[in-house]
C-alpha cells in the first residue's frame, strides 16, 4: 500500500521530530488520575451511632475537598447489634445501616455537596451504601 503523504502531513511530522513535544503514553492511562474517577471507602463497624455520624460528616467533607467522587460507606448489616435487648432503643434507628443514611439526608450542609445516594437499606444482605459527590470547582 503506497500512499503519498501530503505536504501538510510531512510538515507536521518534521515539526514533531525536530520539536521537544512528547507523546502521551496511552498505556499509562490507568495510572493517570485525571482519567479515573476517584473513589474512597470508610468502614463504620464498631462505632457508636454518635461516633459514626461525626466520622461520616468529616469523611464526606474531606473527600469533597480532595475531589473524590464516589464514596463507599460500610455500615454493616446490624446482625451483631444488641439493640433488640434494649427496650429504649429502636431496632431500625439504632443500627448504623439505617441511621447513618438518615443522618446524612437530614444534614443540609452535606446534602449540598452530594449528587446522589444509592441506598441499599431495603436489601437485608447489604451492609453498605454509596454516595456520589458533586465536583468541587
Amino acid at each position: 500500500m503506497n500512499k503519498k503523504l501530503s505536504k501538510k502531513d510531512l510538515k507536521v511530522w518534521k515539526d514533531f521530530i525536530e520539536g521537544k513535544e512528547k507523546l502521551y503514553n496511552k498505556d499509562n492511562i490507568n495510572k493517570d488520575t485525571k482519567y479515573k474517577k476517584k473513589e474512597s471507602t470508610i468502614d463504620l463497624h464498631g462505632f457508636s451511632l454518635d461516633q459514626a455520624n461525626r466520622k461520616i460528616e468529616k469523611f464526606i467533607t474531606s473527600c469533597f475537598e480532595k475531589k473524590i467522587e464516589k464514596l463507599n460507606i460500610i455500615t454493616g448489616k446490624g446482625l451483631r447489634s444488641k439493640v433488640e435487648q434494649n427496650p429504649y432503643q429502636s431496632k431500625d434507628l439504632g443500627i448504623l445501616k439505617y441511621s447513618v443514611p438518615e443522618f446524612i439526608k437530614s444534614n443540609l450542609e452535606l446534602m449540598r455537596i452530594i449528587k446522589k445516594i444509592e441506598d441499599n437499606t431495603e436489601n437485608k444482605n447489604s451492609g453498605f451504601f454509596t454516595l456520589f459527590l458533586k465536583i468541587k470547582e
